[in-house]
């Protein structure tokens, strides 16, 4: 049967569906091990947006929300990065309800290593393809999977 909806699209649909897929089944796995640390993507992720939000200060529930994960799925996942010792809970001055996670030494550290080594394996050849594109054709291309994706995601308010 031809999957004509698609139309010229259904070699971009099968890519992303393959690499979804591939990055789902090992997603939660905690195989990479760093310092007798051993961690998972979900867990990486975190911890580089938290990287990240020094210099955006969003709260916790939007780090989740750019993330495209629940706020209880990114709580325990925080909960995993304290009990490695890679991050920090930290008051908030004059706020006695409100906690700031903060990557610490050990957590900047293995997200250095880790960084090194995804770029050369993973992200080196993908970077090298889309920089054949134009800024505004990667725009375009970041735009069509951030409107899908956002679509699809479930509503952190559903959660409460």
């Amino acid at each position: 049967m031809k999957l004509e909806w698609m139309g010229e699209n259904r070699e971009v649909v099968e890519s992303l569906i393959r690499y979804c897929n591939i990055y789902a089944a090992v997603y939660r796995i905690e195989k990479m091990e760093f310092r007798g640390i051993t961690y998972s993507y979900a867990q990486i992720q975190v911890l580089e947006y938290l990287l990240e939000n020094e210099e955006r200060n969003d709260n916790m529930s939007a780090i989740a929300q750019r993330l495209g994960i629940t706020r209880s799925n990114f709580t325990k996942i925080i909960s995993r990065l304290c009990q490695k010792g890679l991050v920090e809970k930290v008051g908030i001055p004059g706020n006695r309800r409100d906690l700031n996670v903060v990557v610490n030494d050990l957590g900047r550290d293995l997200y250095e290593d880790y960084s090194k080594g995804i770029l050369k394996r993973h992200f080196a050849p993908m970077f090298r393809d889309l920089n054949k594109l134009s800024p505004e054709a990667r725009t375009y291309v970041r735009d069509a999977l951030y409107h899908s994706m956002r679509r699809n995601r479930p509503d952190p308010q559903e959660e409460k």
